[in-house]
């Protein structure tokens, strides 16, 4: 058999045809696929098996034996060992090209579409500094760097997880992905905390106060927040920290301090006080304008942000006559601008913070035909489609979370009649396997556009448009 052939702990001589979705490399030995980390199209190295399952295997690169012709240099000094970007050895160009051949793969392989091509790839203006939002983590397990002196510090640290590793932190001066000004804000936390003598939180003592610092950026408006995220509330540890930050960086409009005293390692408070200016920020997509909380969702780069909303937009269709659902609908974002086009819109979100989130900017805009609805989607059309005596929709636009849509809400979308649907996701490999539900249902996919919402990451965000068929 071919998989004898690959064995774990070997070396072989690999060359890198093809990104696999999530951005290991694809090479293949006599047919046999081998993922291959930190390698991209073109090159042929040397890598050793570490990995070896029914189908596949997987290997790391020792040694770049021909470089490939997309091979780019990477900004950050950082590349080599953070979690944050995966591609910036590659040509952007180049990215787009993998990202694209990704999602018609899945698409032909899972919704079983014959020939197959997305019909739309719109790309970054911005590949860098496009991030509004960025979560650092304090630590005191900093990750020691190769060829660094056996005595170097380890007790503090403030960055980003290094890959697979929960409980380490590299040490980040500069993130090429958030704005330059994130990068100063960064430094300057760094410094003054450990001049206070603050205590970074351990991880698996679950001892110490700093937990992470968040910050947001209004792209549109100049609005800047700070979100200090500690593991207990103490006003006489913060609010120097808050004053410094005030001082040194005038233009931060909010500064925040989120308190979370579980152990779960998330930026994400049980609640919150504010240590300086306004409580929330605001950002501004097209004439709408936003308010932005400190845990609400928003779209993370705002540029192309746009840009998805616009082929959302175009995709419905709308004449100002159609009743409209925005299925998991966040903070409201689509669902108001899609109340600008239509006689009336229905959101439905889990989350209690973003329907209040979602009701104050339609209120703040001045929108008075969108109706905000507090359901758990996995049940709540369960009982019929005119439950609690909504009109029936003739568009329905779905942005769900990662794992796409709960099976109970595919077979329920046919019922209500909607002749258009759009579908935006984060993960083409969920929403090729819902559209192909939906194909047996009875819709015809007649559009899909890929929008790079994240360059050098190997997020895709994709855009379909599927209409009844008569």
């Amino acid at each position: 058999m071919i998989e004898t052939t690959i064995k774990k702990g070997q070396e072989y001589e690999l060359t890198i045809e093809s990104l696999a979705y999530g951005g290991k490399g694809i090479a293949k030995v006599n047919g046999f696929v081998v993922f291959v980390k930190n390698a991209i199209p073109g090159q042929k190295v040397r890598a050793l098996i570490y990995r070896k399952r029914k189908g596949y295997a997987e290997a790391r690169p020792l040694e770049v034996l021909e470089e490939s012709s997309f091979k780019t240099d990477a900004s950050c000094e950082h590349f080599a060992f953070c979690g944050g970007c995966t591609f910036q050895q590659l040509d952007y160009e180049e990215q787009l090209n993998q990202k694209r051949q990704q999602v018609e793969d899945l698409f032909i392989r899972q919704a079983g579409i014959v020939n197959f091509k997305i019909d739309d790839v719109i790309g970054a203006d911005e590949i860098y500094h496009y991030r509004n939002k960025m979560e650092f983590s304090f630590s005191n397990r900093r990750w020691v760097l190769p060829g660094e002196a056996e005595d170097a510090y380890k007790d503090f640290a403030l960055g980003l997880h290094v890959p697979r590793r929960y409980d380490k932190i590299l040490d980040i001066n500069q993130c090429f992905i958030q704005p330059e000004l994130g990068s100063d804000i960064l430094n300057a936390v760094k410094s003054t905390a450990q001049e206070l003598k603050l205590k970074p939180y351990d991880v698996k003592t679950h001892n110490g106060f700093l937990r992470h610092l968040v910050l947001r950026f209004g792209h549109n408006t100049g609005d800047v927040m700070v979100n200090l995220v500690t593991s207990y509330e103490n006003p006489e540890l913060i609010q120097p920290l808050a004053d410094d930050i005030h001082e040194q960086f005038p233009q931060v409009t909010t500064i925040i301090n989120n308190i979370n005293t579980k152990k779960a390692d998330i930026a994400f408070g049980e609640y919150e006080t504010l240590l300086y200016g306004e409580p929330t920020i605001t950002e501004k997509i097209g004439n709408l304008t936003f308010e932005i909380s400190a845990n609400s969702f928003f779209q993370t780069n705002t540029h192309q942000g746009e840009k998805l909303y616009k082929a959302a937009l175009t995709g419905a269709n709308l004449t100002g006559e159609e009743i409209v659902y925005d299925l998991y609908c966040g903070t409201g974002s689509i669902s108001l601008l899609l109340a600008q086009k239509s006689k009336e819109v229905h959101g439905f979100e889990l989350i209690t913070s973003s329907i209040e989130d979602a009701t104050r900017n339609a209120i703040s805009n001045g929108i008075t035909n969108v109706y905000f609805h507090k359901a758990n989607l996995d049940f709540f059309f369960k009982k019929g489609k005119n439950r609690n005596d909504l009109p029936d929709p003739h568009v329905i636009v779905i942005d769900p979370p990662r794992a796409g849509m709960h099976k109970d809400v595919v077979s329920a979308l046919p019922k209500f009649g909607a002749k258009r649907l759009v579908y935006i996701s984060c993960n083409p490999t969920t929403q090729s396997r819902d559209i192909a539900l939906l194909l047996e249902e009875g819709y015809t996919l007649k559009k899909l556009t890929m929008v790079d919402m994240f360059p050098h990451t190997p997020h895709i965000e994709t855009v379909g448009i599927l209409e009844k068929s008569e």
